[in-house]
């Protein structure tokens, strides 16, 4: 017998907003039988292509210290730095640039969502079958 993930989950301040700045980032929807509203204290969100699930759940306490879990995202589409870009425009924080770490065309850079949250933007999977 084996467990499968249901879903991941993300404590947050504000499930609705931070679910909303997720859904664009990620290109993700609500669920049609449950959509999410402000003021929802419980967001889903999903990727209507694989199904999986993130579910931000509000807490009362800030984020203190690195998460201990975190995304690592690829592009769907277009490169690593396009995306990096894009990600700057929604308002993401940088927390380093580790691009080149491991020589030419490697690396990620490692950003935090509007409540500190951590996750890395990889090269896309077209950039890293160039290598």
């Amino acid at each position: 017998m084996a467990s499968f993930v249901s879903h991941t989950s993300v404590d947050c301040r504000n499930a609705y907003e931070l679910s909303e700045w997720w859904k664009r980032l990620l290109d993700y929807t609500d669920d049609p039988d449950d959509p999410n509203e402000p003021g929802d204290e419980e967001c889903m969100i999903l990727d209507p292509g694989t199904g999986h699930r993130i579910l931000f759940i509000e807490v009362p306490e800030e984020k203190t210290v690195k998460n201990r879990l975190h995304f690592d995202l690829r592009p769907r589409a277009g490169t690593r730095d396009e995306e990096i870009q894009r990600v700057r425009e929604m308002g993401a924080a940088e927390v380093a640039d580790l691009r080149g770490k491991f020589g030419p065309g490697t690396g990620w850079v490692w950003f935090a969502d509007p409540e500190g949250n951590d996750f890395c933007i990889l090269r896309s999977e077209e950039e890293m079958s160039r290598t």
